[in-house]
């Protein structure tokens, strides 16, 4: 998968590849805000790795969490979202 973005404004989670396609990105391949980089690996896959998000303070903020793990059964109490792996994308 790669790259993880979030619309801060939205709550929308696309990967970099996703953006790319788009036409919604600069020559580095980086988009515009409000899409902020969700933290982690370079190389993560939804095969291990869940996207979470969460409202806080009127933005989006995301993160990427290991599935099955205390960490994401922590985020899930603290009303984060996990987004499915067919709703990622622009």
């Amino acid at each position: 998968m790669g790259l993880f973005f979030i619309d801060t404004s939205s709550g929308t989670v696309a990967t970099q590849h996703q953006l790319i396609d788009a036409g919604l990105t600069d020559a580095d391949g980086n988009p515009p805000r409000p899409w902020h980089r969700i933290q982690g690996s370079g190389d993560a896959s939804t095969l291990w790795y869940a996207v979470m998000r969460r409202a806080e303070r009127g933005i989006f903020i995301g993160t990427l969490v290991l599935r099955h793990s205390d960490h994401h059964a922590f985020l899930l109490e603290r009303g984060w979202e996990e987004i499915p792996v067919d709703a990622i994308g622009v």
